[in-house]
């Protein structure tokens, strides 16, 4: 952010408004390293958004449809590929992928190493339960596949404006009112952070002392209770300056699309991959 805040110094260091309020700076602040990450000159940013959404869609069909544990790690190092061009470290994408991912999936993975029936390969140390090889594959596709479509989202995200997505998923046909609802939710819920951010740094620069828990949550409780408040007033007025500067239902941009020759060369390339890894797979 450009102004300096103060939401998270000062002798309340740790207590749950601080934590709360330095989570939504930490989100705004997110939201707009994205924004200005897909506007470098990287690869991906380079190619027309409708290549993009159709490509990485291709692929995430792909990744999830194929029967093979060579094709589907082919298909993960593709995605790691496509990052390296495009200005996406790999620490970046470890960091907001592959770790979390690993751990939320793992957990749901783990129990298939034993409840799948097949051939025994090994035993949990202690328990001496067996680990089948059914049960080894189950756990690896449900791991690989979560991260390869994981990446391909994030490298989507990242590499693409918001509104350049929505007017991709627009051009294959998408409905408008479910495009419309996601460009303004992307929209209005960083402004809804904004306005939760400086109602905790108002109360505070008001509040001398310690707050006890129950004053804090009291706090947290009515800001969101005026925030839910605003929301619906917001809505309103939004919805109506909409219709008065013409609004009709189609959103549009003043961007165009144009194809270019790197996008076709994309747009085969990513038919060409989605292709190859079907046909791997039956050999």
């Amino acid at each position: 952010m450009s102004e300096q805040s103060f939401v998270c110094g000062g002798g309340h260091h740790g207590s749950y408004l601080d934590r709360l309020a330095g989570g939504i700076l930490h989100a705004i602040e997110h939201a707009l390293d994205a924004d200005d990450f897909s506007r470098r000159n990287g690869l991906l940013q380079r190619l027309d958004p409708r290549v993009k959404v159709a490509g990485v869609t291709a692929l995430i069909v792909t990744a999830v449809s194929v029967k093979s544990l060579l094709v589907l790690a082919g298909l993960f190092f593709v995605a790691v590929a496509l990052a390296l061009p495009s200005q996406v470290r790999l620490s970046r994408l470890a960091k907001q992928v592959w770790m979390s991912v690993f751990a939320f999936t793992g957990m749901i993975a783990l129990p298939a190493l034993v409840l799948v029936p097949g051939e025994t390969v090994a035993r949990l140390p202690l328990l001496g339960w067996p680990i089948t090889l059914q049960g080894l594959r189950s756990a690896l596709f449900l791991l690989g596949r979560s991260e390869t479509t994981a990446t391909l989202a994030l490298l989507l995200v990242l590499c693409t404006p918001w509104p350049h997505v929505l007017k991709a998923l627009r051009v294959f046909r998408l409905p408008t009112m479910l495009v419309v609802i996601l460009g303004m939710t992307h929209r209005y819920i960083f402004i809804f952070l904004q306005s939760a951010t400086q109602m905790f740094e108002a109360r505070r620069s008001r509040v001398i002392g310690r707050l006890s828990a129950r004053d804090r949550r009291r706090i947290a409780t009515a800001s969101a209770g005026v925030l839910f408040g605003k929301a619906l007033h917001m809505s309103t007025e939004v919805h109506l300056a909409m219709i008065s500067r013409g609004y009709r239902g189609e959103v549009r941009l003043l961007d165009e699309f144009r194809m270019k020759p790197l996008d076709w060369g994309a747009a085969f390339g990513f038919a060409a991959v989605a292709a190859l890894a079907f046909w791997l797979q039956t050999l």
